[in-house]
C-alpha cells in the first residue's frame, strides 16, 4: 500500500513538472511571437517611412510650383530637405527617425524603368531624377529597436534599416494614351522657336503666387511669352492645331484647353503623338487663337499646360502645315482676346509640368520642363 501510494505521488510530481516545463516552453514561444510580432511592425513602419521620404524627395526634383527651375545642386539639397521631413513625419515606434548624411542620395538612373538600374552622381549637363533614402534604427543612428521578452533570454534590442528608391522621368519622344485612359494637358496652340528660345528677354510683368494658387501683375523674374499670334509670318502662324480630326470645331479646342487631349483625339494620330527620326513631328493648322475660346483660357489662367514649339510653317490657316520640333510645359499666366489685334494677348511663361501618357526616350531632347509622375523602383 505504502508502494503504491509513493509510486502515485511520483507520477503526480513528474506531471506537475512536465506541466511546468510546458507552461515554461508556451510561455517563451508566446514572448517569442510578441517580440517577431513587434519587429514585424517596426519593418513595416521603417518601411513606409523610407518609402515615402523616398517619393516626396524626388516630387521636389520637379515640383511643379517651382517655376524657375533649378540646377543639380539646388534640386538635391531641397529633395534632401523633403526626405528628412517626411521620415520624421512617418514615426517608427514613437520615434521620429532623423537621417544620417549617407541615407539619402540624389542622382541619376539612366534606365529608371529597370529596378536594376544603379544609381549613379549625376552628371555634367543632366538634373537628377532619382533619391535613394535610407531609414535605420541602429546604435549609431535613431537607436536600436528595444525587445521585451527577449530580454530574458540576453536579448535586448535589435538593429533594423529599411532603403527605398524613388525616380521619375524627363526626355520624351512624344505622348499616348495614358494606361488609365485619362487625357494629356496639350494646349492646341503652338509658338514658334525662335520666340521660346528668346524668351530670357522677354517681359516679366506676372507673378504666381504658390500659397493661393493666383496670377497678378507685377514681376518675379520668370519672362513671360505671348502665344496669341500677332501676324507674324505666314498667315496662320502661331496659329490653333488640330489634334485629332483635321475638322476641329471650337467646340473641340474648347474641350482641349480646359481637359486636354483625349484618347479618341489621340486616336486620329494613330494613338500617339510621336516624333520621327528627325526629331520632326507634322501636325496640320487652324485659323488661330479666337474668341470663341476666351472664357476657357481664363478659365485656366495660373494652371499648367503642355504647348508645341514649331521650326517653320507652311501654308495658311486650315492649309497650314506645322513642323512641332519639341513640347514644353507652362504656365497660362494672363489672357485677353477682345479689343485690337495689338491688344490680345494668351501670356505663358516656363513651368515645370507633371503628365501622364509621355513616351520616354532619354536619347532625345524633344521635350522640356515635361515629368512624368513619381514612382518607387525598388
Amino acid at each position: 500500500m505504502n508502494h503504491r501510494r509513493l509510486h502515485h505521488r511520483r507520477r503526480r510530481g513528474n506531471i506537475v513538472a512536465m506541466t511546468a516545463v510546458l507552461m515554461i516552453v508556451l510561455v517563451a514561444f508566446v514572448a517569442l511571437a510578441v517580440d517577431v510580432g513587434y519587429l514585424y511592425t517596426m519593418r513595416n513602419e521603417l518601411q513606409r517611412s523610407a518609402d515615402s521620404a523616398a517619393i516626396a524627395a524626388c516630387w521636389e526634383l520637379c515640383d511643379k510650383d517651382y517655376q524657375a527651375g533649378g540646377n543639380a545642386t539646388t534640386l538635391a539639397a531641397n529633395a534632401r530637405t523633403k526626405a528628412e521631413q517626411f521620415a520624421a513625419l512617418n514615426k517608427v515606434g514613437n520615434c521620429a527617425p532623423g537621417l544620417a548624411s549617407n541615407d539619402v542620395n540624389v542622382g541619376y538612373m539612366a534606365n529608371p524603368s529597370n529596378p536594376a538600374e544603379p544609381l549613379i552622381s549625376t552628371p555634367a549637363g543632366t538634373l537628377p531624377n532619382s533619391v535613394y533614402v535610407r531609414v535605420q534604427r541602429t546604435s549609431a543612428q535613431n537607436g536600436e529597436v528595444p525587445m521585451f521578452f527577449a530580454r530574458a533570454m540576453g536579448v535586448n534590442q535589435s538593429s533594423m534599416q529599411a532603403e527605398a528608391t524613388a525616380a521619375l522621368l524627363s526626355g520624351f519622344k512624344g505622348f499616348k494614351v495614358p494606361a488609365d485612359g485619362d487625357t494629356v494637358p496639350i494646349l492646341p496652340f503652338a509658338l514658334d522657336e525662335e520666340s521660346w528660345n528668346n524668351i530670357s528677354s522677354g517681359l516679366d510683368n506676372y507673378r504666381y503666387n504658390v500659397s493661393t494658387k493666383t496670377v497678378s501683375t507685377g514681376g518675379d523674374s520668370i519672362r513671360e511669352v505671348n502665344l496669341f499670334p500677332q501676324g507674324m509670318g505666314n498667315p496662320g502662324n502661331r496659329g490653333t492645331l488640330d489634334i485629332g480630326s483635321s475638322n476641329n470645331t471650337t467646340a473641340d479646342i474648347a474641350r482641349q484647353i480646359v481637359d486636354g487631349v483625349s484618347p479618341s483625339d489621340l486616336a486620329h494620330h494613330g494613338g500617339e503623338l510621336t516624333f520621327d527620326g528627325s526629331g520632326e513631328l507634322h501636325l496640320n493648322g487652324d485659323t488661330g487663337i479666337s474668341a470663341g475660346v476666351k472664357d476657357q483660357l481664363i478659365s485656366i489662367v495660373g494652371k499648367t499646360r503642355i504647348i508645341p514649339i514649331f521650326s517653320v510653317v507652311y501654308g495658311p490657316g486650315n492649309n497650314a502645315d506645322y513642323t512641332i520640333v519639341k513640347f514644353v510645359g507652362v504656365r497660362v499666366m494672363a489672357v485677353k482676346l477682345t479689343g485690337t489685334l495689338s491688344s490680345k494677348y494668351v501670356w505663358v511663361q516656363p513651368c515645370n509640368i507633371v503628365t501622364k501618357g509621355a513616351i520616354y526616350d532619354g536619347s532625345t531632347n524633344n521635350t522640356e520642363r515635361v515629368y512624368s509622375p513619381v514612382w518607387l523602383v525598388r
